[in-house]
């Protein structure tokens, strides 16, 4: 079963395919000023080329479907949509943070925690067991304070992601491991994806959104002063 996955959620534009669970191509770049609007598609391109595969052979699209960029969202959702109904194949919607944590899964760590900025002291966040990948804390937007994660402070934690940078500064958390450089990525979606998929586990196309965790507040204009 040919796999595309995108993974728009970060600061990281990321695609790839797998044939069941053999990963056959990824492009993706990490970029200040989230450019999947005019990467996205380019990179599917890439993918397909890489794969030696055409987009007709895609059997089903999966989708990190957040929390995150609420624009980075928007755009791979709708790329998703798009690819399955033109293709009338299914979509699969994946936690952004699963991809987080599965690269780092049996490497002596108690817990596994993805922190992804959502600005000021706040990070979209989940508690993941370090062995198994089994949630422990379910998704939440958390405010950061001195007192985070206290509950676990005699556990060995990596915690993974941009947010990991400000975190580091204000937990107070001995055994803790921060590691700041890693994003959401494609290729880290196809292990739940072969689950969802064994589970018939697809989404509703039309009525489909992303898990944006917090809604979207644009940015008013002052009124000007009489």
């Amino acid at each position: 079963m040919k796999i595309l996955y995108l993974e728009t959620s970060s600061k990281n534009c990321s695609v790839a395919i797998s044939d069941s669970e053999t990963l056959l191509c990824v492009a993706e770049e990490v970029s200040e000023n989230y450019k999947q609007s005019e990467s996205l598609h380019t990179f599917v391109e890439w993918a397909l080329e890489g794969a030696e595969i055409t987009l007709k052979e895609i059997d089903a699209v999966c989708l990190g479907k957040g929390p995150g960029s609420y624009t980075g969202l928007r755009i791979g959702a709708a790329s998703a949509k798009g690819f399955c109904y033109g293709l009338n194949i299914p979509l699969i919607a994946v936690n952004s943070l699963e991809s987080m944590k599965e690269p780092f899964l049996g490497q002596n760590y108690d817990l596994v925690i993805p922190l992804v900025d959502a600005r000021r002291m706040e990070v979209y966040t989940a508690v993941y067991n370090g062995i198994s990948g089994e949630e422990i804390s379910a998704t939440e937007a958390k405010v950061l304070d001195e007192n985070s994660f206290q509950e676990f402070k005699d556990k060995k934690i990596l915690f993974v992601g941009d947010g990991a940078k400000k975190a580091k500064d204000i937990l107070q958390l001995p055994n803790a491991v921060f590691n700041e450089d890693i994003y959401p990525s494609a290729k880290f979606l196809v292990k739940k994806t072969l689950e969802k998929v064994k589970a018939k586990d697809f989404e509703d196309i039309a009525y489909f959104e992303p898990f944006y965790l917090k809604d979207f507040h644009g940015v008013k204009k002052k009124k000007s002063e009489d």
